[in-house]
């Protein structure tokens, strides 16, 4: 019995697929868009100016992280596994974006399990990711750089890994004065 040819893509549908940069693009959209809710929305919470929103099972207070988890973990499924075609491939950047800023807006807690939410290590990283989603969404193609856009490029990477060293260690720092603060404050929203 041969053996299953994967499936391809047809060529008049490959012309139609759509280019890295434009789902980097989607994806960095999704990603700063959820931040930014997930950001107010805890905020609003903490104030008690909407609801208590927050998810509890018993008294364990389930992060958002874990449905960035859970819903990257489908999204890597699905296309990995389902092939989608133009139209799918681009909602499921924009999910990505989704799962990858509910995941790394707790970042912090990856790094101190049982941490606060209000770890600058997770803002830091948040920043780290969506550089490079601009970096991939914006950059010109590698197959069309230059010689002096891939050292720029080469450049702007180290001081983006630099920059991301560099706020870690100060988030570090900083923590340890005004993490004490907040901890209290998250600690007062919870039922």
């Amino acid at each position: 019995m041969p053996a299953e040819s994967p499936a391809r893509t047809p060529p008049h549908a490959a012309a139609h697929y759509p280019h890295p940069h434009e789902l980097a693009r989607r994806a960095l959209l999704a990603f700063l868009l959820t931040f930014i809710l997930a950001r107010i929305s805890v905020f609003l919470i903490m104030a008690r100016s909407i609801p208590n929103l927050y998810l509890f099972l018993g008294s364990t207070h389930v992060h958002h992280l874990n449905y960035g988890i859970f819903l990257l973990a489908a999204v890597g499924a699905y296309t990995l596994m389902a092939r989608p075609g133009p139209a799918a491939i681009r909602r499921a950047a924009f999910l990505y974006g989704i799962a990858m800023a509910l995941t790394f807006d707790e970042f912090g807690m990856w790094l101190h399990l049982g941490g606060s939410y209000w770890q600058r290590a997770s803002v830091d990283a948040t920043i780290v990711v969506a550089g490079v989603f601009a970096l991939i969404a914006y950059a010109r193609s590698i197959e069309h750089l230059e010689a002096k856009h891939k050292r720029a490029f080469f450049v702007l990477g180290v001081a983006l890994l630099a920059f991301a060293w560099a706020l870690y260690d100060a988030s570090v720092r900083i923590g340890t004065e005004a993490g004490p603060r907040l901890r209290d404050l998250e600690q007062a929203s919870s039922p």
